[in-house]
C-alpha cells in the first residue's frame, strides 16, 4: 500500500518541466522590462549628453562638483570645469552627469 502511493507521489512530480521554464521565462521578462531597461536607457542619454556637451554649459559631477564648462579636450577626453571665479579643475568626461539648467535643482 505504501508503495503504490509512493509511486503515485513520485509520478506525480515528474510531471512536465514546461510550467517551470515558463515561469522563469516569465521571472526574466518582468526583469528586464523593470529592471535592466531602464538602466540602459538612462546610460545611453547620459552617454548622448557627455558626447553632446560644449563650452559654457552648467553642469555636475559624478561627486556632486558643480561648474562651468571652460574647456573640452576631446583627445584626452577631459574637461576643464570652473567651480568658482579662477578655480578651473580637470575632470574626466566620463564623470559629468547631468546639466544644471536642465534640473529643477537651485544654484546659489
Amino acid at each position: 500500500m505504501t508503495t503504490s502511493i509512493f509511486l503515485a507521489a513520485q509520478a506525480q512530480q515528474q510531471g512536465s518541466a514546461m510550467p517551470m521554464l515558463l515561469m522563469m521565462l516569465a521571472i526574466f521578462a518582468i526583469m528586464w522590462f523593470f529592471m535592466i531597461r531602464p538602466q540602459q536607457k538612462k546610460q545611453k542619454e547620459i552617454r548622448n549628453f557627455q558626447n553632446s556637451l560644449q563650452e559654457g554649459a552648467k553642469v555636475v559631477t559624478g561627486g556632486g562638483v558643480y561648474g562651468t564648462v571652460k574647456h573640452i579636450d576631446l583627445a584626452t577626453n577631459i574637461i576643464e570645469l570652473e567651480i568658482a571665479r579662477g578655480v578651473v579643475i580637470r575632470v574626466d568626461r566620463n564623470y559629468v552627469f547631468a546639466d544644471v539648467t536642465a534640473t529643477n535643482t537651485p544654484v546659489k
